[in-house]
């Protein structure tokens, strides 16, 4: 099978570097809390494969970088919800999770040995042209990663792209030929954008709490937490000559400037003081932790007290977490830096998650609510209108024409034209995953001249979407598919 992996590089560099793009350098973006029904970690199951929490979170991130770049830095989360980049993100794990059923049937499998090719060719790890281990370690804990989670996406990643590639044919002369005037063809259209801003409604109250009580199951509070926490300040100390130069021979390994070059003790005096003062004041800090646990804090040391949830903290992500491993038989956390200080924080009571009750959830009601009947009711003007509609007339378009339609995002173009051309339908309307509808009538179709369209990439791209589409369609028709998050 490694024959098989080198042989075929070419078809996996896309799924290797959407597993690289995924996991290094992409910053994590999370969304907030979502119920997980009564299956715990688990947010899916397709066939025999649970889809967990963390990779939902992940596979939102991934997307959310990739939007943001075409973006430019710019996306926010109000934004991502309106492209529906969380039902994108689930989806794209219950598609795989089908394929991984399927490969799992064939007893396809990614070996140890073709793992471990595919992650030395990665450039990331790579030092002076060779794989390195201590690298690619420290790569992956950058990006707080372990080398068994990344190890465990790749394989996934991998096993996705053998079974495609084992159920894809090989000869793409005949298909670039005759896909060409498929590819080619342009459309002059009149089109007209709909927007849910266009749709206005005052909801009643009996109309809210009707919607409540058929799904309060979805509004839920956040689980939270009650804490108490006492802070260390930062401690001065005198150090003596012996104890800088002791710190100094110990560490000169360490102290250098920005060329590298290793300091010297007088040049290096600031940075050792500063040390010695942080190690007196976590060496204090230890005190006061035991102090608490022991219940005997000293008179004046007060510790002050708060509630947080993992979208609302005053901590850092990485502190929230460690609280909430928080429980009865282990309230202390131990002391932990936070800016020059250290701070130590104690569980006084867990909060799980409950239904909320119709005062806390109207605000999460009325949005529902609005954007529900907005999409119905713009439906509704769509369907009404799109053969009497007066709208704005483009030039020729071609699928790869996204960015020029007016009052449209470039994916949101992108998404139409596509859809565009996949109808039979000369007037009709479309639904973004925006929730904008588009209507549109066919003024003029061509062909272009361009021979080039259909090069090779394209009819792989063409044949991998037609045979994506009809191989999910059987495979959600051999697997169940049960979703246990609500919200998205």
């Amino acid at each position: 099978m490694i024959t098989w992996m080198q042989r075929h590089r070419k078809y996996l560099v896309v799924t290797i570097w959407i597993s690289t793009i995924a996991f290094i350098g992409a910053g994590f973006v999370g969304w907030g809390q979502y119920s997980y029904g009564d299956k715990a970690g688990s947010v899916a199951k397709v066939g025999d494969i649970s889809i967990t929490s963390a990779e939902l979170q992940q596979s939102y991130s991934n997307l959310f970088n990739q939007y943001n770049q075409l973006f430019q830095g710019k996306l926010d989360e109000k934004q991502a919800q309106q492209f529906g980049l969380q039902r994108q993100a689930l989806r794209q794990l219950v598609n795989q999770a089908l394929i991984l059923n399927l490969a799992k049937s064939y007893g396809l499998i990614i070996s140890d040995k073709e793992l471990l090719t595919i992650i030395k060719s990665q450039p990331a790890f790579a030092k002076e042209g060779n794989f390195d281990k201590t690298l690619y370690a420290d790569v992956l804990k950058q990006n707080h990663l372990t080398i068994k989670e990344y190890e465990e996406s790749m394989r996934k990643e991998l096993l996705i792209q053998k079974t495609l590639y084992l159920l894809a044919s090989g000869n793409k002369a005949i298909e670039e030929k005759a896909i060409t005037s498929a590819l080619g063809v342009s459309d002059k259209i009149n089109y007209k954008v709909l927007t849910p801003a266009m749709i206005s409604l005052v909801p009643n109250e009996a109309e809210l709490k009707t919607l409540w009580e058929k799904r309060s199951g979805e509004f839920k509070t956040s689980p939270s937490y009650d804490i108490s926490y006492v802070t260390q300040t930062p401690i001065s100390v005198s150090p003596t000559p012996n104890e800088i130069n002791d710190y100094y021979e110990m560490n000169r390994q360490m102290l250098k400037d920005a060329t590298g070059k290793i300091l010297t003790l007088s040049e290096a005096h600031t940075t050792i003081i500063a040390a010695l003062n942080d190690k007196a004041t976590e060496k204090e800090a230890l005190r006061l932790y035991i102090d608490y646990k022991k219940g005997a804090l000293q008179s004046g040391v007060v510790p002050k007290k708060t509630t947080i949830t993992i979208s609302s903290s005053t901590f850092s992500p990485e502190l929230t977490k460690e609280v909430m491993t928080l429980n009865d038989q282990k309230p202390f956390l131990k002391p932990r830096k936070i800016g020059n200080d250290y701070i130590i924080v104690k569980l006084e009571k867990s909060n799980p998650e409950r239904i909320k009750t119709y005062e806390e959830a109207k605000t999460d009601v009325i949005a529902l609510y609005m954007a529900e009947a907005k999409k119905t009711k713009l439906q509704e003007l769509a369907q009404n209108s799109y053969k009497t509609f007066s709208g704005t007339s483009s030039d020729f378009l071609t699928r790869n024409d996204g960015a020029k339609i007016a009052g449209l995002s470039t994916p949101e173009g992108s998404e139409f034209l596509t859809k565009l051309f996949a109808s039979k339908q000369k007037q009709g309307f479309i639904t973004l995953e925006s929730g904008n509808v588009i209507i549109y009538n066919v003024l003029e179709q061509k062909l272009l001249q361009d021979k080039r369209l259909a090069d090779g990439n394209a009819v792989l791209k063409l044949k991998g979407s037609l045979l994506d589409q009809g191989l999910i369609k059987a495979l959600e028709s051999k697997y169940p598919v049960e979703i246990y998050v609500e919200g998205i």
